[in-house]
């Protein structure tokens, strides 16, 4: 360290460094780069960033606290793999939160944001004519963020993103095709719903969108995960 530099300044230095770094490492596994149950070692990761492995190891207990790390004892640190257990408790979660959004903005919404949001489900409804499953995933978590951000309660704002962070451990590109448009007219239907100033439609309008949600997850994790059914072969003779 410079001797020059004020402690102050060269804490702050320090500080930003490892925000970014914990933002680049948090990025590449939202984005899927790291797998569930990825190794990451903490000197490749320096390396590969140029910077020293104290960012990267303050970056890990940062992303450990966040519920996107675990770091075991002896072996390294980790991405997290969420069961279907866990991943079923955060739909639940968030469905009560949405429900509180659905609720707020039913009563406060103004008709700008409505503008704004009317306009992210009309990019979703292009999104499934064009089958581009990848930008509806995108748009639909940005879609339920807005919402979030927009009631206006920053505590809100902060676990719900806490667990949608979580949440895309389990389900990556979850929607299949087939059922990208009966998504886009639930969205379509939380906003009538939100636009009506019906606090009570707009909460369970949210409540039953996640819900369903979390059964579509359910469905596709049974599918995924029940044994193939082979022909038997007949015993030689």
């Amino acid at each position: 360290m410079n001797a020059n530099v004020h402690p102050t300044i060269a804490l702050l230095q320090s500080s930003s460094l490892t925000t970014v770094v914990q933002q680049e490492i948090e990025r590449a596994i939202l984005a899927g780069e790291y797998e569930p149950g990825s190794k990451l070692i903490e000197a490749t990761l320096a390396e590969k960033m140029g910077v020293s492995r104290g960012p990267v190891r303050e970056a890990f207990r940062m992303l450990e606290e966040a519920g996107l790390l675990r770091n075991e004892k002896n072996r390294g640190v980790f991405v997290r793999a969420i069961p279907i257990e866990e991943a079923l408790e955060i739909y639940d979660l968030r469905a009560v939160l949405e429900e509180l959004v659905g609720r707020r903005l039913a009563s406060n919404i103004t008709t700008a944001q409505l503008k704004e949001i009317r306009e992210l489900v009309d990019a979703m409804e292009k999104a499934v004519k064009a089958a581009d499953a990848a930008n509806y995933h995108l748009l639909n978590l940005r879609f339920h963020d807005r919402l979030v951000e927009m009631a206006g309660n920053s505590k809100v704002t902060s676990i719900y993103r806490k667990l949608i962070k979580e949440l895309s451990l389990f389900r990556r590109l979850n929607l299949e095709e087939g059922l990208m448009p009966i998504s886009a007219n639930e969205h379509r239907q939380i906003i009538k719903a939100i636009a009506s100033g019906d606090p009570e439609a707009a909460a369970r309008a949210m409540f039953e969108h996640v819900m369903e949600s979390k059964e579509r997850t359910l469905d596709k994790h049974v599918k995924r995960t029940q044994p193939v059914d082979r022909p038997r072969t007949r015993p030689a003779r």
